[in-house]
């Protein structure tokens, strides 16, 4: 089970922004779910965070499938709604597509993207690594090109469980997912 006091998660503590974004191009981005930034979901100096991030992601029913960095190039994921738990150092990340909205993420923060949503690294410091999870059942894909009327439908349809990957029974998909679906 998640040891929440030895890796530094205190729900209470755990601030985030949600924001929606519009199509951008050829990125559908998510017209019904917000993007969510998780700032300080783990404590930085708590140990393994790479660890701490697939249990935490895992208890709350969104497996965590790899680690690594975040592709340098804009995609999306048509297939599957993505949470990214930081592990180590900084980066700034565009999301929304070409001309979309830079985020600074540090390690312990998390962003959740809504299936759709673009994403691509810009810069980086040190060794930039998160661990990547997505709802059960879901398999992400690599898209770099616009959906047809068929797949964006699909998109727009993709399930999620109904715990949030950091708060599980409380948080923002539970806030603000739900409602929208």
């Amino acid at each position: 089970m998640f040891n929440e006091s030895r890796h530094g998660f205190d729900a209470a503590q755990t601030e985030y922004e949600a924001f929606m974004l519009e199509p951008q191009d050829w990125v559908p981005n998510n017209r019904k779910l917000p993007v969510v930034l998780y700032r300080r979901a783990l404590s930085p100096g708590s140990g393994n965070l790479g660890a701490a991030f697939e249990i935490l992601f895992e208890h709350n029913a969104w497996p965590a499938q790899w680690r690594d960095s975040i592709f340098d190039f804009h995609h999306f994921h048509a297939s599957a709604h993505e949470v990214l738990g930081v592990t180590e150092a900084s980066a700034e990340v565009i999301v929304g597509g070409p001309g979309g909205r830079v985020v600074r993420l540090h390690a312990g923060d998390v962003l959740l993207l809504p299936a759709g949503t673009g994403h691509c690294l810009q810069s980086f410091e040190r060794h930039f690594q998160v661990v990547a999870g997505y709802p059960s059942g879901q398999q992400w894909d690599l898209r770099r090109e616009a959906l047809t009327p068929q797949e964006l439908a699909d998109m727009l349809a993709l399930p999620f469980p109904p715990l949030d990957p950091i708060d599980g029974k409380h948080g923002p998909v539970i806030e603000l997912w739900l409602d929208a679906a």
